[in-house]
């Protein structure tokens, strides 16, 4: 049976599909990591209270539909313990892009495969899950090819790099980290994991995820918890806002009916592609400013179109028009 969690949409018309992109956070994970799902809390207050007071409240409540899970693993919460109720490590449960361990779906873990099915339903951009243990922002890869531990960058590695960054220097003291270089590391160069959900989120739902450390003790004292959401709020607010402030944004449309279609975009050059929606024909293509990109709209049985554009540091609106 696939459990049924309570999740928060945070949006001016929640439930209401939209041509905006959608970010989750993910909290408590680890059963024995909960300050997650304590800081998601207060960010879930902090937006509604906040939202026509606030300039970034508004613009995220309003141009973004952000979904919040405070705690993907009750059951280890429950049990002060790392693994679920069948005491399995879920970040290590998703099916594996080097290695078969998780290809069995009849073994997969409930939780994980009621996370598989959200992806399937909601067409997200981005997210992050929360942990507890370090301070640092990590991205993939989360593991290499021959095991090793090695730095292994994924196709959008330039992307990941930045949104890590983002994250680290928003924060009161990540970037300042002795142990990582800037508050960022590639997972596989930290220490590689291998069923994390972090790869998958990017390899099967176009869903550029980070994996936040944000806090060195798994366990904090209540006392701590506030100073602890302090630490991240600008981190997590940026990294929702990034989706709207930054990257290219459009919409696919067929030339010989004026729809939307479903088409898939890519970057020349990255070997990686996200697909439209269903329903409005929007993309949002996270990618690092600064530099020149070739952009390429296609779908089955339309022809391809391509342009360049120059990205800087604000976002880029470009929408295709595809001939049968």
């Amino acid at each position: 049976m696939v459990p049924r969690w309570w999740a928060i949409e945070i949006s001016d018309k929640p439930g209401l599909k939209e041509a905006e992109p959608a970010f989750k956070f993910i909290g408590n994970v680890h059963g024995d990591e909960p300050v997650g799902r304590e800081v998601l809390m207060q960010l879930a207050y902090w937006l509604c209270d906040n939202y026509l007071k606030d300039p970034l409240a508004t613009l995220i409540v309003e141009n973004t539909h952000l979904h919040i899970l405070p705690s993907m693993n009750p059951d280890g919460f429950a049990l002060r313990r790392r693994g679920n109720a069948n005491n399995v490590d879920l970040n290590r449960d998703f099916p594996d892009q080097f290695f078969p361990n998780n290809d069995d779906i009849k073994q997969r873990q409930p939780e994980t495969r009621a996370i598989m099915n959200w992806i399937k339903q909601e067409h997200f951009t981005a997210s992050a899950s929360l942990h507890g243990g370090a301070l640092v922002a990590n991205y993939p890869w989360d593991g290499s090819r021959d095991t090793r531990k090695q730095y292994y960058g994924c196709p959008d590695d330039k992307a990941f790099r930045y949104m890590a960054s983002m994250y680290s220097q928003s924060h009161y003291n990540m970037s300042l980290s002795k142990e990582f270089e800037g508050g960022i590391t590639n997972g596989a160069l930290w220490y590689p994991i291998y069923g994390g959900m972090q790869d998958w989120n990017y390899i099967h739902g176009g869903c550029f995820e980070l994996t936040l450390e944000i806090s060195d003790v798994k366990w904090p004292k209540a006392s701590e918890l506030l100073v602890i959401w302090k630490q991240n709020k600008m981190s997590m607010l940026n990294l929702v806002a990034s989706l709207v402030k930054t990257g290219v944004h459009g919409r696919i449309f067929a030339a010989d009916t004026g729809r939307p279609i479903p088409g898939s975009l890519m970057v020349k050059g990255i070997d990686s592609k996200i697909n439209a929606s269903g329903t409005f024909g929007d993309y949002h293509r996270i990618i690092a400013p600064g530099q020149s990109y070739e952009v390429v709209a296609s779908m089955e049985g339309f022809k391809p179109k391509r342009t360049r554009v120059m990205l800087g540091r604000e976002a880029m609106n470009l929408d295709f028009i595809l001939d049968p």
